[in-house]
């Protein structure tokens, strides 16, 4: 007996490229014992919007589009009881779960792989009492890059049109001082960039190594960079960013932890998931363990 899909395709994502492979897609869940219906998402929060009010009636839910299409569906499935199991298929710019979780671009291997996948515990960022992220949430240097970058860039330019972006603020660098809470006691300075992240791969550049991150323990990777006051400093940044030894340089603070909360002096402006987060003088973020399952 076939099993209900729904298929959830951004058409925006990227450069258009659900088009190809699409229909070939569609003939491997269906002999893979899936019958999917198409939904095109039709702007922002869409398909949250329909995960919220159609992921119940079928028995597996795949999304095609980038990072911010996914952590849509993810905290739409946070917001049901019983929610189905999730199946992937990148089609945006940076693709950082993606990456992490080392899925193909092309859509018929990537059905094959969810059609003959196991499911696999997936761990989701509660972000202050209401929201969700799927694999970062984080303030400061270059985190508004993603979402101010003009969509027209995105497709034309692809992950160029995110370091060009970048580079036209190098020079506008600032510092926060913060307090951050966590599993290991309080850790404060004056802080360029703080990310709470459950990902190997962060904006498609910065890394962290395979053996350090587990996506279903319960923990999150917390990555502190302090304000560089010199250029030693500044290389020591870039070399552990590089290298990804984040525990030779005191400059980038690395820790595990199952929650953190942030205290500012004045509102900080975050992002989840490459997407406005809105800002904040106190924020607490908390891991909810294995609370979605991929289909991988």
């Amino acid at each position: 007996m076939h099993k209900k899909m729904l298929l959830l395709i951004n058409p925006s994502a990227g450069k258009g490229g659900y088009k190809n492979g699409l229909g070939e897609a569609l003939e491997v869940f269906y002999r893979g014992g899936y019958i999917p219906t198409v939904c095109f998402t039709t702007g922002l929060g869409s398909a949250l919007s329909l995960t919220i009010k159609h992921a119940s009636d079928y028995d597996a839910l795949t999304c095609i589009g980038g990072d911010g299409t996914l952590s849509d569906v993810i905290s739409g499935l946070m917001r049901i009881k019983n929610p189905p199991p999730l199946g992937y298929m990148p089609a945006g710019t940076a693709n950082d779960v993606a990456s992490t979780l080392k899925l193909s671009r092309n859509l018929a291997v990537a059905a094959e792989r969810i059609v003959s996948g196991k499911e696999t515990a997936f761990d989701v960022g509660a972000f202050g009492p209401k929201e969700y992220f799927a694999y970062i949430a984080a303030f400061g240097a270059f985190t508004d890059v993603s979402y101010e970058t003009p969509q027209q860039q995105k497709r034309s330019l692809g992950q160029l049109a995110y370091i060009f972006e970048a580079m036209s603020r190098l020079t506008k660098l600032e510092s926060r001082f913060v307090r951050v809470e966590h599993d290991g006691g309080v850790t404060e300075g004056d802080f360029i960039f703080g990310g709470v992240t459950n990902s190997r791969s962060l904006a498609g550049v910065v890394r962290i190594k395979d053996s350090v991150v587990d996506l279903s323990d319960g923990l999150f990777e917390l990555i502190l960079i302090r304000n560089p006051k010199n250029l030693a400093n500044l290389n020591h940044i870039l070399s552990a960013i590089l290298s990804q030894n984040y525990d030779d340089y005191e400059e980038v603070v690395m820790i595990k932890s199952r929650f953190a909360r942030f205290v500012f002096d004045l509102p900080a402006a975050w992002t989840r998931d490459g997407e406005n987060g809105g800002a904040h003088t106190d924020l607490e973020i908390k891991n909810r363990k294995a609370a979605i399952r991929f289909l991988l």
